[in-house]
């Protein structure tokens, strides 16, 4: 049976308590948890750190703009296939003439169409009891791909392909599943339906600081709170390209190789902003409103 006990978190992920509730009901559902925020949220993490946390199997499918069920469930090798097939004949003739050493097709028959079908992230987490999986940016896909995972979401069943193999687990049994979205596109209302929703917003200076801490635990208040600081005016330039979470802890990860005296000296004559922001226009945004 699937863990389906409350995760708040870990010493290396903070999960507020409202992403908590609606991770724990997706598990508990046996459905898809959809989640939704901006980039540098923490979106991906969730599954990442949930499965580490307790040792769990992670399975993981980056989506992308030619994403395919086919690739995410199971593929068929069409080539092996063939070779195999030509090797079988090829050792039917060497039997014939009396030969005795044989091709070898490393253990697989044509006979047996599995043998021949290579299992996706999708198809592994649903034969892998009390695993996890992580459907990642699914908003980046073609419109046909998330209706397409629609009949495996509600039914809980993969069909595999040639073989007609069908890969089911129970309720009980499902994988814990996250999805994420950076809302590029809209998702289809049907596919939406069959997910718990959550939407991740983007934490306040207070929050930010309990997430900073959970990255470095030996740290100068001083520097967190400098950085922290100029990394929230910057948000509030109305830019471009926002700076996110993980910037802001790849900003502070740069500056903890520097005393203290030295790294403030940075941050204050904006040193390594390429960091942070990441277009020319709001470069010179940022260095127009630097005082």
């Amino acid at each position: 049976m699937a863990n389906t006990t409350t995760w708040t978190g870990s010493d290396s992920y903070l999960c507020d308590p409202e992403l908590a509730q609606a991770f724990h009901m997706s598990r508990v559902l046996g459905m898809p948890l959809l989640i939704e925020g901006e980039p540098g949220t923490g979106k991906t993490e969730l599954p990442i750190q949930f499965a580490k946390d307790l040792s769990l199997d992670l399975f993981v499918y980056p989506v992308g703009s030619k994403s395919t069920v086919e690739q995410f469930v199971a593929k068929f090798d069409h080539v092996k296939y063939l070779r195999d097939s030509q090797i079988e004949v090829l050792n039917a003739q060497r039997e014939e003439k009396g030969l005795d050493t044989k091709l070898s097709t490393g253990g697989r028959h044509t006979e047996n169409l599995d043998d021949y079908v290579m299992l996706g992230p999708g198809a592994k987490a649903y034969t892998n009891i009390n695993s996890v999986l992580l459907i990642d940016e699914i908003d980046k896909a073609p419109r046909e791909f998330p209706n397409d995972l629609l009949y495996a979401l509600s039914h809980r069943k993969f069909v595999l392909p040639e073989s007609g193999r069908e890969v089911e687990v129970s309720e009980d049994d499902m994988p814990a599943i996250v999805i994420t979205s950076n809302r590029e596109q809209e998702l289809p209302t049907a596919f939406k339906g069959r997910c718990i929703y959550h939407y991740i917003s983007f934490p306040e200076p207070e929050l930010m600081k309990e997430i900073v801490g959970k990255h470095f635990s030996n740290i100068e208040e001083e520097l967190v709170q400098r950085c922290i600081q100029l990394f929230y005016q910057f948000r509030q330039l109305g830019l471009e390209r926002a700076p996110s979470t993980r910037e802001l802890l790849n900003w502070l990860k740069y500056l903890r190789n520097f005393e203290v005296d030295e790294a403030l000296a940075k941050i204050e004559s904006r040193e390594g902003l390429g960091v942070l922001i990441k277009t020319q226009s709001d470069m010179i945004r940022v260095k127009r409103n630097s005082y």
